[in-house]
């Protein structure tokens, strides 16, 4: 075999690539693409530790090692930056999440011959029906046969969805696509909730969340700061990524004074930071809003919760010139807007949080060519064995 069959590395969507740019279903760095299509194991290839690996659509690379996965996490955001002709100061060491660490999951539900609950498969809405996982954590795993018993018989022929969160107080569950019919089926969904001592149960028929058990407020604890936390909300899928955004944050920031905490969400960051600076916390999402406002309220802290679609709206350079510096974490497509006028203000210290290495590294250049300089860069890994990517990053000037 020739170099030019020999896999370097891993592609954005999870292929791996030869050294003349072919691609390979299911390959690791190190196989060897042989002339009939299939592959030679390389030192990098690993077994997959779930036997759903290669239907299920959550996981892509289970087939490749520690090593395999931490380059492929490091090269996805260090392309992302060179791709668009941006010099890094610093690359900080990639962080990967362990496995069963992830914390909230959506799962789906379908009656065919049986009731199947589980993920879907790879760019398909046929469900695989999950008995193992090994990247939710163990509590919220536990859960999948006790719901799949409970709902088989209170599906219809329709989709049905399950959001799994684990919070202060327990796992937190809404069920959408379910319609209990009667008085049976409600009294089965109180007493589950009850014996396996949910946090809270919520039900969405289309018209918005409706909590049918919570014996206590459901919170999640941000730096130390318990916020009400809404059905389904929005968390960072790991406590110890989490902790990694929060600690690059902190020290991004240091010695700041008045900070603008954009697409704060309920507070991630604006908690972490409230200690050492004023913070204006702007969220557009109504929920996440005033949670991040009420626990601000509660604990005392310096947080001003500003109810703003940064899209539509974004903090314009007058309004920017009294922060000393400016943190966001958008959404995967970006911030174009929010940056265009942080790129046109007096704004020295910018730290940006993505979950998409592409619309950063587009939002980045805006930043670049208007006199930031990207001082620091960490690849981010929370959503193990998968293709997602995330980062933190620093600019100056």
């Amino acid at each position: 075999m020739s170099e030019t069959d020999t896999i370097l590395r891993i592609a954005a969507k999870g292929d791996g690539v030869t050294a003349d740019g072919r691609h390979a279903a299911g390959a690791a760095p190190g196989d060897v693409l042989l002339p009939d299509g299939t592959l030679q194991p390389g030192p990098h290839r690993a077994t997959p530790p779930c036997r759903h690996f290669a239907r299920c659509g959550g996981c892509q690379l289970q087939h490749c090692d520690e090593t395999a996965l931490h380059d492929f996490v490091t090269d996805r955001v260090a392309h992302g930056a060179q791709g668009q002709g941006l010099t890094v100061g610093e690359l900080l060491p990639t962080y990967l999440s362990p496995p069963q660490s992830r914390r909230r999951a959506t799962l789906h539900g379908l009656r065919t011959h049986k009731f199947m609950l589980g993920f879907r498969e790879g760019r398909s809405h046929r469900l695989v029906d999950i008995a193992e996982c090994p990247v939710m954590r163990p509590e919220l795993f536990a859960m999948v046969a006790p719901l799949r018993k409970l709902l088989g018989p209170m599906a219809g022929r329709n989709p049905v969805d399950v959001s799994l969160t684990l919070t202060d107080q327990g796992i937190d569950c809404l069920l959408t696509g379910i319609e209990l019919d009667g008085l049976g089926p409600t009294e089965a969904v109180l007493d589950f909730s009850r014996d396996r001592g949910l946090a809270r149960l919520t039900l969405d028929l289309g018209y918005g969340a409706e909590t049918m058990w919570e014996p206590e407020p459901v919170t999640i604890t941000l730096s130390g700061v318990p916020v009400p936390f809404p059905a389904a909300g929005f968390l960072q899928p790991t406590a110890d990524g989490e902790a990694m955004l929060v600690e690059d944050a902190v020290e991004f920031l240091a010695g700041s004074k008045v900070v603008a905490d954009l697409f704060a969400g309920m507070g991630t960051f604006a908690f972490a930071l409230a200690p050492r600076a004023n913070l204006v916390a702007v969220e557009a999402a109504r929920e996440p809003h005033l949670a991040c406002k009420l626990a601000a309220g509660r604990a005392r802290l310096p947080v001003e919760a500003v109810h703003r679609d940064l899209f539509r709206n974004p903090l314009q350079p007058d309004e920017l010139a009294r922060f000393d510096a400016v943190l966001l974490d958008p959404p995967r497509a970006g911030a174009r807007e929010q940056i265009a006028t942080i790129a046109a203000s007096s704004v020295e210290r910018v730290a940006y949080v993505s979950c998409n290495p592409s619309s950063w590294a587009r939002d980045a250049k805006t930043l670049v060519e208007a006199g930031f300089r990207l001082e620091k860069l960490r690849p981010v890994g929370q959503f193990r064995w998968s293709t997602h990517v995330e980062l933190t990053s620093l600019f100056s000037r």
